[in-house]
C-alpha cells in the first residue's frame, strides 16, 4: 500500500531534525484491485489516514467542516454529483464563484480510470451548481 509506505518514510525522517519534510500534507489516491478507489491523507509525521473525502491547506478546517455534513450522502453520488459536491466545497469554504478556467479536477473511477476534466465538464458542473442555487 503505498500510503503505508510513505507513511514509513515520514516516520524514519521525523527521528532527525534536519530532515523532517516542512508540513508537508499529501493527498493520495488510488485504485485498489480488491477495495475499489481508495483515498489517503498522509502527514509530516506520517501517520496516515483512509478518508471518504479530504482537504488540505490553508481552509482545511472548513472544508472538512462542508464535506462532513455530506458524508452520509456520499454513497449515493454518482460521478457527477460527486464532482458538483468537491467544486461546492470550494465555493463555499473560499466564497468565491469560480470560472471554468480557475479549476482543475481528476475523476478517480473503480475502473482503475483516471480523468482529468475539461473546462466544458468543468463549465457544465458549474452550470448545474449555478441553477440549484437559483
Amino acid at each position: 500500500m503505498l500510503a503505508k509506505r510513505v507513511g514509513d518514510i515520514c516516520q524514519v525522517y521525523t527521528q532527525k531534525a534536519s530532515l523532517r519534510p516542512l508540513a508537508t500534507i499529501s493527498i493520495i489516491a488510488a485504485v485498489d484491485e480488491e477495495t475499489g478507489p481508495q483515498l489517503f491523507k498522509v502527514d509530516p509525521a506520517g501517520h496516515y489516514f483512509p478518508y471518504f473525502a479530504t482537504a488540505a491547506g490553508a481552509k482545511e478546517s472548513e472544508a472538512t467542516n462542508f464535506l462532513e455534513k455530506k458524508v452520509n450522502e456520499f454513497a449515493t453520488y454518482d460521478a457527477d454529483k460527486a464532482v458538483q459536491c468537491a467544486i461546492a466545497a470550494l465555493q463555499s469554504v473560499l466564497n468565491a464563484d469560480f470560472k471554468a478556467t480557475e479549476i482543475e479536477a481528476m475523476l478517480l473511477s473503480g475502473e482503475s480510470r483516471c480523468h482529468m476534466l475539461t473546462e466544458a465538464e468543468i463549465d457544465s458542473h458549474l452550470n448545474i451548481l449555478a441553477e440549484a442555487d437559483a
